[in-house]
């Protein structure tokens, strides 16, 4: 494992748990060069899954892609790392559940459209804005009406 920090690629397990309901190990590591800690989380491979995309290319499901296109919808908002983790988890559980080895990005888009939707407001739309293409401006101001009559607002 590659220090963070320095660089340096030996280190020492300080401190190892399981965590995301027994689906990960998170393990706290120490560098042998700086002595600075960081953590780093093992996932279990189930299968391998593939995304289909729009155009019908296909790539290998990637979860960290999932979570910055999460984390950049909710940018500046009140949403915890955490959390984040939380719905990506949550997405992931459902996709598995599904038993499919290949799934359309169109149905991981409504997943993440609807937990943001739960979530926070102004992130749905930012994340509706990309996920939707909207074409215009009035696409966008839409879907912002269409919030503020879900909502009650």
């Amino acid at each position: 494992m590659r220090c963070p920090y320095c660089g340096h690629e030996e280190d020492r397990v300080v401190d190892s748990r399981t965590s995301k309901e027994g689906r990960a190990v998170r393990r706290r590591r120490e560098c042998l060069d700086c002595t600075r800690r960081f953590t780093t989380y093992e996932y279990i491979e189930n299968i391998s899954m593939t995304i289909i995309k729009n155009d019908l290319r296909r790539e290998p499901y990637d979860r960290q892609k999932l979570m910055q296109g999460l984390t950049s919808a909710c940018k500046k908002r009140p949403v915890s790392t955490k959390k984040i983790e939380s719905i990506v988890d949550k997405i992931e559980n459902r996709i598995e559940g599904m038993g499919k080895t290949e799934v359309p990005s169109s149905e991981i888009g409504k997943m993440v459209m609807a937990e943001l939707y739960e979530l926070d407001e102004v992130a749905y739309i930012r994340f509706a804005s990309v996920y939707r293409k909207f074409k215009d401006v009035s696409e966008f101001i839409s879907e912002v009406k269409g919030i503020g009559t879900k909502t009650g607002a």
